[in-house]
């Protein structure tokens, strides 16, 4: 089993930056990868940004060249440095991580409201 826990969320203006933390614990060597989603109100759950074992990263197109995915692995945090913050930003951001014998992100954090203000 692997917990998810993030956190970073809050209110910021248009231009502005955030960065999401999920801490991850339990069996946290049987990750394969783990993703940012995001949910706004209406919309379907998005994949914005993922990491995999190996360190290699993708991003949903409307991201790319704001936002960032990184990770620390001592921490077994995975960071979403979001920059030049849009009202269209605005969501409830989730951790997931995908298991070893999955292939489909299986474990889902309990999200961090980002609002962006125009």
């Amino acid at each position: 089993q692997v917990q998810l826990v993030e956190s970073g969320g809050g209110n910021v203006q248009a231009g502005g930056s955030l960065r999401l933390s999920c801490l991850a614990s339990g069996s946290t060597n049987l990750i394969t990868a783990t993703g940012w989603y995001r949910q706004a109100p209406g919309k379907q759950r998005e994949l914005v940004a993922a990491i995999n074992r190996s360190g290699s990263t993708s991003y949903t197109d409307s991201v790319k060249g704001r936002f960032t995915i990184s990770r620390d692995n001592a921490k077994n945090t995975v960071y979403l440095e979001m920059n030049s913050l849009k009202p269209e930003d605005t969501a409830v951001y989730y951790c997931a991580a995908r298991h070893v014998t999955a292939n489909r992100y299986t474990y889902w954090g309990q999200g961090t409201q980002v609002t962006v203000s125009s």
